[in-house]
């Protein structure tokens, strides 16, 4: 029942033209938050797991805002200037990217990225959250909602790691250059200096966005700028992407299927990193899908250059779901 209701708001929506319509090369405005004021709203809490960096928005219910590799919580800018009027949402940045500090010995494997989130809300006093997930961050939704399915409300994934791939072969030349310890040197650092090339077909620009003026100077700095900044940096983000080298999804799609937490899948269709099967695989194999919307003109880090379809999903998914 909860699937039919969701088409039919689906259908109000778009009907009485609430739902964005975008043509094709047309991309909708991301936030005008800049990363000054982003650095600026910039909060930290102590785990036992390192000091997480994270940023909040709003009040009420929690949405919790699961980034990709190897970008941290700015992602997630524009979604979170849009949904902080419905939710309070929280976007933290995952041990081994971004601002968060990792605690001397700790794994940056999924499985312990899973481990610090529940640290991180009981810190903050957060029994349940509506989750949103993409690229690696997905992957980690998915162990999340399957370990702790009481403490998720609704699920709402883009496109990222599913069982079948998971890494995905783009993946596994930045691996082969982690197990090096060259990848941030060889890849990073150069998109740092050069955000021309950054923004190229060979950068992740060309790999990972559908408009050519994406990443921001602004955003291109906000991620690698902190991990470029010391050889432990380094090490913890070649960490990050050795640990996704054995299949952290292996033998979840039993237990995605047990899940009964309502989910919706979000599917930038010329994503060249994840195939659109995952999303296929995703909505036939959770318990409780509400469905696929395969976005046009998107690649994999769609979420970042059209938050308003993030926002329309996610708004629609928790009305649901209320």
């Amino acid at each position: 029942m909860q699937r039919r209701a969701f088409l039919q708001l689906t259908a109000g929506l778009i009907t009485s033209g609430m739902l964005a319509a975008y043509a094709p090369g047309l991309r909708a405005a991301v936030s005008s938050t800049d990363e000054r004021r982003f650095h600026a709203s910039r909060r930290f809490v102590q785990t036992p797991f390192g000091r997480i960096a994270y940023v909040e928005r709003g009040t009420g219910e929690t949405a919790l805002f699961l980034h990709g590799f190897p970008l941290n919580s700015f992602q997630w800018r524009g979604a979170l200037d849009r949904l902080s009027p419905y939710r309070r949402c929280i976007a933290p940045d995952f041990l081994g990217l971004g601002y968060t500090e990792v605690a001397d010995g700790q794994s940056v494997a999924p499985d312990a990225q899973v481990a610090m989130l529940v640290a991180l809300l009981d810190t903050l006093g957060v029994a349940h959250v509506d989750l949103v997930g993409s690229d690696s961050g997905g992957a980690v939704a998915q162990l999340f909602v399957t370990k702790h399915p009481e403490r998720v409300r609704s699920l709402l994934l883009t496109n990222c790691d599913t069982e079948h791939e998971s890494p995905p072969a783009a993946m596994l030349p930045v691996i082969a250059l982690s197990h090096q310890g060259k990848f941030v040197d060889q890849w990073l650092a150069p998109w740092l200096a050069d955000k021309k090339l950054a923004r190229s077909p060979q950068g992740i620009g060309g790999m990972c966005y559908a408009d050519p003026t994406d990443p921001t100077d602004e955003a291109i700095d906000c991620y690698f700028a902190p991990l470029v900044s010391s050889p432990h940096r380094k090490a913890l983000v070649h960490a990050y992407a050795i640990a996704l080298e054995h299949n952290p999804l292996a033998g979840i799609a039993p237990a995605l299927h047990r899940c009964k937490v309502p989910t919706r899948v979000v599917w930038g269709v010329d994503d060249t990193i994840f195939s659109l099967a995952g999303a296929e695989y995703l909505d036939k194999t959770l318990g409780h899908s509400l469905g696929v919307r395969r976005v046009a003109n998107a690649k994999l880090f769609f979420p970042e250059e059209r938050p308003d379809v993030i926002a329309e999903e996610a708004r629609r998914l928790w009305q649901v779901v209320a």
